[in-house]
């Protein structure tokens, strides 16, 4: 199945301001981070807020925007954070293919979900009791209930999640409640493909994904950053509270934003900013 990915290196280097020499160094893939960016449900690579997101994020890395599966140009039919695990394996794969020794991913709503789950289920180490098909890709639904496992480039070095669910059918806001009409309704499906340019699959899942708060104390020793808004329609303050306990003493850093609401679209250029110094390593300013 194709993804549509993007990627874009890195626009200000990592030197001494005016030090030629330390700027072409950090150029290198090898001595510049990615950051791998997951949008949200009906967003995609060409969105507005993903692109403003990629131009803030490229001034301390390089970037990498992809479409989820039945999103943007990408193929195949979305399966609302399902399998889109494998989507963001491949972007991370790609970025280290490219030379990036360090790589961490950023998700927004659904795709804050996935970079759990993906931050759980792929290592950087072997983990005992995993498994991995000889073509070095296995069913989601065997990697899961194997736990962990390790797929050689596929990790992330450290995983941001911004607006994501705590838990699988949640449906105690009315935005949920609409989202689940245009997921699983046939009439839904199809305001989500010709309103919102989705394609939404028409099966169940027919394994539960690990869930987004079972998923997190799996991520460690990776750090993990979790930011939410105090005025999200779509998920309240329980949710980021949820997973950050979870992630059990230190685990976790959780940021609250005071009047943010949801995901890439609520997100402002000084929160992406202050997302990009953390994702770095870069002391803030």
């Amino acid at each position: 199945m194709p993804v549509e990915a993007v990627y874009e290196p890195c626009t200000a280097g990592f030197g001494a301001p005016g030090d030629g020499a330390s700027g072409a160094l950090a150029a290198s893939p090898a001595t510049t981070p990615a950051i791998v960016v997951a949008h949200g449900f009906t967003g995609s690579a060409d969105r507005p807020a993903v692109r403003r997101a990629a131009r803030v994020f490229a001034q301390r890395a390089a970037v990498i925007t992809f479409s989820f599966r039945g999103h943007g140009r990408s193929g195949g039919r979305s399966t609302v954070g399902d399998r889109e695990v494998l989507d963001l394996a491949a972007a991370v794969a790609w970025a280290r293919q490219l030379g990036h020794t360090r790589v961490v991913t950023v998700g927004f709503s659904m795709g804050g979900s996935v970079v759990l789950r993906h931050g759980a289920l792929y290592t950087a180490e072997p983990v005992a009791g995993g498994a991995e098909s000889a073509a070095g890709v296995t069913p989601v639904r065997v990697l899961e209930r194997e736990g962990r496992i390790r797929r050689t480039g596929a990790h992330s070095d450290a995983v941001v999640s911004v607006s994501a669910p705590a838990r699988w059918y949640y449906r105690g806001t009315a935005p949920m409640r609409r989202l689940h009409w245009v997921v699983t309704r046939p009439s839904g499906r199809l305001v989500g493909r010709y309103g919102f340019r989705t394609r939404i699959a028409t099966e169940d899942w027919d394994h539960v994904p690990l869930s987004p708060v079972a998923s997190v104390p799996l991520i460690a020793p990776a750090p993990l950053l979790l930011v939410h808004g105090d005025r999200d329609p779509y998920f309240p303050l329980d949710h980021p509270r949820m997973l950050a306990e979870a992630a059990g003493p230190g685990g976790a850093e959780l940021w609250v934003e005071r009047g943010m609401g949801h995901a890439e679209n609520a997100a402002d250029d000084a929160l992406l900013a202050r997302i990009a110094d953390w994702a770095t390593g870069t002391p803030p300013a």
